[in-house]
């Protein structure tokens, strides 16, 4: 993978960091996860796209397959993972645990890139158990860019514009 592709001072990318985009709905996460993401592949790096709740339920089902080692070293593997709605769905102790075997794997090696509505003080209402939830922010905040996308809606922006460029 090229040097161009890299985010942040230092390559983040190839340095392992992570990056972590906090904003509410509408404030332009995805759109960002998703053309880092394109940036890396574009460079050739290997990248997987996906959202927490997805790699939540394949996890699970790839472990009442037996094959959970299997899918945790896939992900292992991708130089960039990023993983969109986190802290969206509610995840009982055993998704979070899941969870935190994808972090643990890919820890300081490879990054992962987040994209959540939630503030880091509200992420216990995501992951029930205290001491996982903290865990959790420890890895994805340790040498992270950490960017806040804001609170206020493109999307109803562009709507009210649409709507009052309409009735003019």
């Amino acid at each position: 993978m090229s040097r161009t592709a890299s985010f942040g001072p230092g390559g983040t990318v190839q340095a392992g960091n992570p990056l972590c985009l906090i904003g509410d709905s509408g404030t332009g996460k995805s759109h960002l996860l998703i053309g880092l993401g394109t940036a890396i592949a574009e460079a050739g790096g290997r990248i997987r796209y996906t959202t927490a709740a997805n790699l939540v339920n394949e996890l699970a089902e790839a472990a009442s397959d037996k094959q959970l080692g299997r899918t945790i070293k896939k992900y292992g593997r991708v130089d960039l993972l990023c993983l969109d709605e986190f802290g969206y769905v509610k995840l009982d102790r055993h998704g979070a645990e899941l969870l935190f075997q994808i972090f643990t794997e890919r820890e300081e090696r490879h990054a992962i890139a987040i994209a959540s509505n939630r503030p880091f003080t509200e992420w216990d209402q995501t992951f029930t158990d205290k001491r996982l939830c903290q865990a959790i922010v420890d890895r994805l905040t340790f040498e992270a860019h950490i960017i806040e996308t804001g609170t206020q809606s493109f999307r109803l922006a562009s709507t009210t514009a649409k709507r009052k460029a309409a009735a003019a």
